[in-house]
Parts: C-alpha cells; sequence; structure tokens
C-alpha cells in the first residue's frame, strides 16, 4: 500500500459537515479530491479549512495533464514532500505535525516510519544494481540520498 492511501484529512468530520456530503478520509481518495478541491466544494469550507486546502491544491495539484488530479502526480508530489522534510532532519512525528499544519493532513508516525525505511531499502537496492551495472554516478547518487533519508 502507497504512503499516500495512508493521508487522512485532519478535521475530516468538520469537513463532511461543511460540505454536506459523506466524504473518505484519505486526502488522495477520487470522492475526496472531487468534493474538496472543486471550486464548489471550495465555497463550503470555513476560511481556514479553504486556505489549506487551496494550498494543497496548488502545492500538489498543479499539472497540466489531461487526467489530473487522477495522473499520478499529486502522490509523487506529495511522496517528494515527505522526503524532503526527512531530508530537513525531521522524524516521523515531526513531519506528521508540519503536514498538519501545512496542509491539515495527518497520517500516523509509524506509517511515516514505515515509509522512510522502505525508501531506504529502495536507494540500497538501486545503489547495488548501479554497483552491479558499474554506474558509478548513479551508485554515488544513490548513497548520497540514501545518506540524506537516514539522518
Amino acid at each position: 500500500m502507497a504512503i499516500t492511501d495512508k493521508i487522512y484529512l485532519k478535521n475530516h468530520r468538520q469537513i463532511s459537515s461543511q460540505l454536506e456530503a459523506n466524504i473518505p478520509k484519505g486526502a488522495f481518495k477520487g470522492a475526496t479530491l472531487d468534493l474538496v478541491f472543486t471550486g464548489e466544494g471550495l465555497t463550503k469550507l470555513d476560511d481556514a479549512t479553504q486556505e489549506r486546502v487551496l494550498d494543497f491544491a496548488q502545492d500538489f495539484l498543479d499539472c497540466d495533464c489531461e487526467d489530473n488530479p487522477y495522473c499520478g502526480h499529486p502522490e509523487r508530489k506529495f511522496i517528494q514532500y515527505l522526503l524532503e522534510l526527512r531530508a530537513q532532519g525531521l522524524g516521523p512525528d515531526a513531519i506528521v505535525d508540519v503536514m498538519t499544519d501545512d496542509y491539515m493532513l495527518y497520517a500516523y508516525p509509524g506509517d511515516i516510519l514505515s515509509f522512510l525505511d522502505q525508501s531506504v531499502r529502495t536507494l540500497e537496492a538501486v545503489e547495488a544494481l548501479a554497483d552491479v551495472d558499474g554506474n558509478r554516478e548513479m551508485e554515488q547518487k544513490a548513497a548520497r540520498a540514501k545518506r540524506e533519508l537516514s539522518g
């Protein structure tokens, strides 16, 4: 299961009530994207929620794909955001705090830790494959990224 499947709306019940609709808790679920991030849905939200939703839309849903927001770019951008927070030295608890402050989203710190651990394991595999292939540049790039992620 992708980490983006484990990212939830912080005030799910409040948002559902404001939208007068039942929406999934998952931030990247299709129905959530449709109801919360459309113009009609935005107008029903209180100012604070609306501001965070707009920030999320600008940072992750801004792409020119015909299938936007179902093109996969929002999830990839969000994963990059999580990795950048880790590269800044933040641990799982702090990452959850920052994404809650930035976008009113939350996740369980254990899920973030598992995602980061899996990311390190993936980079180790890339590093090993690059070594076998003789691609020193990729090997060094993967090793550097792994060090940044590991802290």
